[in-house]
């Protein structure tokens, strides 16, 4: 207040001028930080549009986001790189869309900039962020990132330069299975002009398609080009009503007598007029009588997949047609009518979607009033169920008729139930800020008209909202807000869930709450609100006009933004502009809390500045991907081998099928087995790494082929982080994990005091507190250490947040999570105190980090083959593999011993004795149930325990290798090559596990699954049949002892394959030893205590050099001892008889001589007769009768002679 005592002597009207000019004095003042800013740093910004694969280069083009199919236009192109580390028959596809990124500041041409900034080095860094799906049965939950640099690319248009006259950056536009919304955060390599970071919305639009001639429509009705100043001016504003962080597309309507809305696919940066395409044909009855027919859209919702209206009292739906989320025929091909039966009144929103599914609520009037529609929302598929199942609300509360006004989703029920009885007037606060409501208080003479109610999931705070505002922290005691004027009736909120709450009148008065603070703080109309107004006109603002009607408030990357339709000169724009809260709250104090001193002959202004310190900062945070579960692949552009350094199609084409392949990897990594380096992109350059320099000698020579050079370096997960010395979006709490930071204040003046106390030592305090508020007390603790540094008139407070290990069941990587938070607030500050920054006051004081505990999403289990071998070489001094070596699948030996271990979520697990586990990176999947149903264990057993520990229910996989367990985080990459100073990666697993042969074969052919009490026999230590395949020395069992307990501390396990085995009595498949292969089954269910995380993991385990059973054994023996015998015996007998065999076939061999010469003789003699004359003839067998005599009579002798010799 300024008195008379502030002013000199004079006519009031003198004192009015003075007033006048102090408060342009003021205006000024306050601008000068803007002017400062404007001065130093350039108004510069980035600009983003979506260009389809085809119109790369071209200008002035911009276009929607709805096809979702990989192109196959790139894979020719990697057939030419034939010198590159690229594997030519691995498929390469590409992406629809591109990325196209230039930058304008005030009053420059944008292509002369983009040149300037080229020129000077500047290359943009494109971070794409996918959002998780709600459907995590179907899609894995993952936090994904991946880090682009956008490539140089000439426009096509004809230009006179030598080099270049126009350009732009391009990045490939990634698309993921199970993701429709995509942030995109462009910031500057910090070359070139500063150009502050800024984010991009860039969401599949379902909603869309291709008609006959290859134009695209809307496929829920008509776009309109005319937007009329009726269809605005003067219209009141509405919610803003969607799943939050989920729905790519959002709608808005209450455009009067019309079936109009709103829709947009970048959260209102660009947005479309449409006419719905409905019948609104409404039949009249008694209980939903026909009067006041509108064609009005009052209600409209936006969903991951579906978009619902309300039209009177008909209700609507459209499920888009989004095959990244489901099957094509999914979408619908026109608007569906729902509850068609029904009279509703109402639609109410539920903004946080849970166990997989998206909710939405109808009210009802008529023969159902008191009951509530219950709609559930799965994959594009829409059912609705009445609640209370029993008795309707009136009934519960003993009156024959109600109305039930709003209804709000808890996600912990799953009923409708009775929150609170509000009192029936107003409460009399006597000057007050706040009120607790006892039922012992005054009252007005006002009545209390509730229009809606509102819980944060966060911080489980409810706010009872109409002509008042009720807050409650636990459901029961509520608190009056007695700011908040009880002659305004509030028509809606906005809700950042983030700690902050806008509030709109049904006069289109904006009001602004801090959660847990008890100050309501009214932003427009307000003096904040002239002073600001009035700098926006003077600088000739385009967001700004002196005509202008507010259609709708809501919260973004918790700020608040309007929409806003502008009237200047009989033009109409529609256009979103930040709401600035800190400088309205900031003008505000100012203008309100200054002092006018008298310096000499002239007045001095000063301000009075309420904030508890001058600067905060926060300290000591921890690397953040092992808390945000973030995952993060870096991939640069192909480098092309032109002088200029501008990418031409071919190369943007590579680009696009190196980033395809990637997150092709990401995505495949979800299996059994690890590699020998736990990173999803080793494989791509496994046998290529070798040849790097290589390579490299290549591109330095301009001699790769293609003309482009393909760095392996540039294609990679990262594993190490920095903070961003801010507090995350989200953390994500195990049991028992803490997260712990410091926050640095510096105090405003002298503010600490001494206290002393008789037998005390000496105590410094400060007056600068700071305070911690838990959501759920019960499930975490928070502590906090106070340093106070008087040297620095500074404070540091040290706080850690733990779990307590109490409030959550073994659960599934990333499923049911529990919603809680912690907020920080430093006492005094609740919007007093504002950082000045490039981009204007940003309020302090006040930090909320939603957590969620459970197992963190991403985590699994898998077998570490590398690290199994190296252990089982080291235990047993010796490693036999099999003689076909897989390196997939390494062979172990049987009489080595072993120790299976399983590991948690994207960790890494081994077999014979270790086993690692991985956390987030391939999410884990869901597993067959093992076992249905208690009842088919054996009923002498105990089967309760079993049911419990064996049931599938998604738990992920293990790596095989080494048996004792290690965890390994392959957010931090490989446990022996990536170590960071304080942590060892790879860690023995504390908690414990069950480790159970479900399944076996002696070859991959003949694998089988074991049945229920095969499993049971071959694994327990109860087994009285003989039948055990291994034993371990470890006498930790579960509770009805059927199956061994495993952990870190276990000596292992040994092979025994007793009689009635499977793997008893192998038969040998060939000259070597037999061999079988086991299918492993590793599960923590219901028997680890140190964990949240449910995993379970099965993998297939190698054996070989079984032993042969006695039996086999003793017949093989006997069987080799015959055939010895039997060769022996053979042998012998040879040697005797071999000289009586050479005798008698040598005796053979003569008379068959004998035989054939006689014959030959006679032959030859009859033959000669013939021929000869008859007097020769007669002649000549004389003589030789003769000769034949006489060598007749030789024969004999000679004969004789030889058998003597012989």
């Amino acid at each position: 207040m300024c008195g008379t005592a502030m002013f000199p002597a004079g006519p009031p009207w003198s004192r009015v001028r003075v007033l006048q000019v102090l408060w342009a004095l003021l205006a000024v003042l306050l601008a000068s930080w803007r002017l400062w800013a404007i001065k130093d740093f350039q108004e510069c910004t980035w600009q983003v549009v979506l260009n389809e694969f085809k119109r790369v280069g071209e200008s002035g083009v911009s276009d929607s986001f709805f096809e979702q199919e990989p192109v196959d236009t790139v894979s020719s192109l990697f057939h030419m790189l034939v010198d590159s580390p690229l594997n030519p028959s691995e498929k390469y596809l590409g992406f629809p869309y591109y990325l196209k990124i230039n930058y304008s500041c005030e009053e420059k041409p944008s292509e002369d900039l983009v040149r300037m900034g080229h020129l000077t080095g500047l290359k943009p860094l494109v971070l794409v962020t996918f959002q998780s799906p709600v459907n995590f049965y179907r899609w894995k939950i993952e936090q994904l990132q991946i880090q682009m640099e956008a490539a140089p690319f000439r426009s096509k248009e004809p230009c006179m330069a030598e080099e270049v006259c126009s350009m732009s950056w391009y990045t490939p536009m990634p698309i993921k299975n199970g993701s429709v919304v995509m942030r995109v955060d462009v910031s500057s390599n910090g070359l070139g002009s500063f150009i502050p970071d800024k984010r991009f919305q860039m969401n599949i639009n379902g909603f869309l398609k291709r008609d006959q001639d290859n134009n695209i429509q809307f496929t829920v009705g008509e776009k309109l080009f005319d937007l009329m100043p009726r269809y605005f001016v003067g219209v009141s504003s509405r919610p803003l009503w969607h799943t939050v962080d989920q729905s790519p597309v959002l709608i808005l309507g209450g455009i009067p007598n019309e079936k109009y809305v709103l829709m947009t696919d970048t959260s209102f940066k660009d947005f479309s007029l449409v006419e719905l395409s409905i019948d609104s044909c409404w039949v009249g009855s008694f209980y939903c009588p026909h009067s006041g027919f509108t064609a009005t859209i009052y209600d409209t919702i936006a969903t991951e997949s579906t978009l619902f209206i309300r039209q009177n009292q008909l209700v609507y739906y459209f499920t888009g047609t989004y095959t990244t989320l489901y099957e094509r025929n999914r979408g619908s091909g026109s608007w569906v009518r729902v509850l068609a039966s029904e009279c509703i009144k109402k639609l109410c929103p539920v903004y946080f979607h849970s166990n997989g599914s998206e909710y939405i609520m109808a009210l009802t009037m008529g023969k159902h009033e008191g009951y509530v529609y219950f709609g559930t929302i799965r994959d594009g598929q829409v059912s609705f169920e009445m609640l209370p199942r029993k008795w309707s609300v009136c009934e519960q509360i003993g009156v024959t008729t109600c109305s039930i006004i709003w209804s709000e989703y808890i996600a912990a029920s799953d009923d409708l139930e009775l929150l609170y009885h509000i009192p029936e007037f107003i409460p009399e606060a006597r000057g007050l800020e706040f009120l607790m409501i006892l039922g012992t208080e005054s009252y007005t003479s006002t009545a209390m008209a509730p229009k809606g109610i509102f819980c944060n999931p966060y911080n489980n705070l409810i706010f009872i909202w109409g002509n008042f505002l009720l807050q409650s922290s636990n459901k029961e005691n509520f608190i009056y807000l007695a700011d908040f004027p009880k002659e305004l009736s509030i028509k809606y909120m906005a809700r950042s869930f983030r700690g902050a709450v806008a509030i709109v009148t049904e006069t289109e008065e904006i009001w602004y709450l801090l959660e847990g603070s008890y100050r309501v703080y009214q932003l427009f109309p307000s003096k904040g609100w002239q002073v600001h107004i009035s700098l926006q006109l003077m600088q000739q603002s385009s967001l700004y006009a002196s005509n202008e009607t507010m259609l709708t408030l809501f919260y973004e990357d918790s700020k608040l933004y309007q929409l806003v339709y502008l009237m200047n000169n009989q033009k109409g724009q529609l256009v979103k502009r930040l709401m600035p809260v800190e400088q309205l709250l900031m003008y505000q104090q100012h203008t309100s809390r200054y002092d006018l001193e008298r310096k000499g002959g002239y007045l001095m202004l000063s301000f009075i500045n309420f904030c508890p310190f001058s600067v905060m900062r926060l300290r000591s945070l921890p690397r953040p991907q092992r808390y945000t579960r973030q995952e993060r692949y870096r991939a640069r552009p192909p480098r092309v081998l032109e002088r200029s350094g501008f990418h031409n199609e071919n190369s943007l084409a590579i680009y696009q099928g190196l980033v395809y392949y990637l997150l092709w990897l990401h995505s495949v990594y979800d299996k059994p087995y690890a590699d020998p380096v736990h990173d999803p992109t080793w494989r791509w350059w496994e046998n290529n790494k070798q040849d790097q320099d290589y390579y490299f000698f290549l591109a330095s020579n301009w001699r790769s082929s293609g003309g482009v050079s393909v760095e392996m370096d540039s294609y990679e997960k990262i594993y190490n982080l920095e903070s961003a010395y801010e507090l995350p979006e989200r953390i994500f709490l195990d049991k028992g994990t803490e997260y712990s930071f410091a926050i640095f204040l510096s105090a405003q003046g002298h503010t600490f005091r001494t206290q002393t106390e008789l037998g005390a030592a000496f105590q410094l305090h400060s007056q600068v507190d700071v305070g911690v508020v838990l959501a759920d007390p019960a499930c975490i603790e928070a502590s906090v250490k106070q340093e106070v540094m008087i040297n620095r008139n500074s404070v540091l407070f040290s706080i850690t947040l733990k779990d307590k290990k109490l409030c959550y069941d073994q659960g599934i990587s990333g499923h049911h999570l529990m919603k809680t938070s912690m907020t920080v607030n430093v006492v005094g500050s609740s919007g007093l105190c504002f950082q000045e920054t490039h981009r204007g006051p940003r309020m302090q004081g006040n930090l909320m980090v939603p957590v969620f505990i459970g197992c963190p999403p991403g985590k699994r289990l898998a077998f570490d083959i590398t690290y199994t071998v190296e252990y089982s070489r080291l235990k047993n001094k010796h490693y036999f593999d099999c003689v076909h070596v897989n390196p997939e699948m390494p062979c172990f030996l049987f009489r080595d011993s072993v120790c299976p271990v399983p590991s948690p979520a994207q960790f890494t697990a081994l077999l014979p004795p270790p086993l690692c586990a991985l956390p987030p990176h391939s999410s884990p999947r869901r597993l067959p149930t093992l076992f249905p149903a208690a009842s088919h264990f054996p009923p002498s057993r105990s089967s309760a325990s079993r049911a419990k520990l064996i049931s599938s229910s998604g738990l992920n996989p293990l790596q095989p290798h080494s048996f004792l367990p290690l965890l390994l985080d392959s957010r931090f990459g490989d446990r022996r090559l990536r170590q960071f100073p304080g942590q060892s990666v790879c860690t023995s697993v504390p908690g414990s596990y069950v480790l159970l042969v479900v399944g076996g074969g002696p070859t991959m052919d003949s694998l089988k699954d074991y049945s229920e009490d095969e499993i049971y026999r071959f694994n327990s230590p109860l087994d009285k049949t003989n039948s055990l395949i291994w034993t371990t020395r470890t006498t930790r069992t579960t509770k009805d002892s059927a199956f061994h307990i495993m952990s870190h501390e276990s000596p292992g396990i040994e092979w025994l394959c007793l009689e009635n085995a499977p793997c008893y009595d192998s038969v040998p498949q060939g000259i070597f030893a037999p061999e079988f292969f086991f299918k492993v089954l590793v599960s923590n269910r219901g028997v680890d205590t140190s964990t949240y995380c449910n995993y379970q993991l099965t993998f297939l385990l190698h054996i070989h050099g079984l032993p042969l059973s006695p039996k086999r054994a003793l017949f093989i023996v006997m069987v080799s001892a015959s055939v010895f015998v039997g060769l022996v015996i053979f042998y012998i007998a040879f040697c005797l008889l071999w000289p009586l065999v050479v005798k008698g076939c040598t005796m053979i061999r003569w008379k068959i001589n004998d035989i054939i010469a006689s014959e030959s003789y006679y032959t030859y003699a009859s033959i000669s007769g013939i021929s000869s004359m008859p007097s020769l003839r007669h002649s000549r067998m004389g003589s030789m009768f003769s000769s034949r005599m006489t060598e007749d009579r030789a024969e004999p002798k000679e004969a004789v002679e030889r058998q003597l010799m012989t």
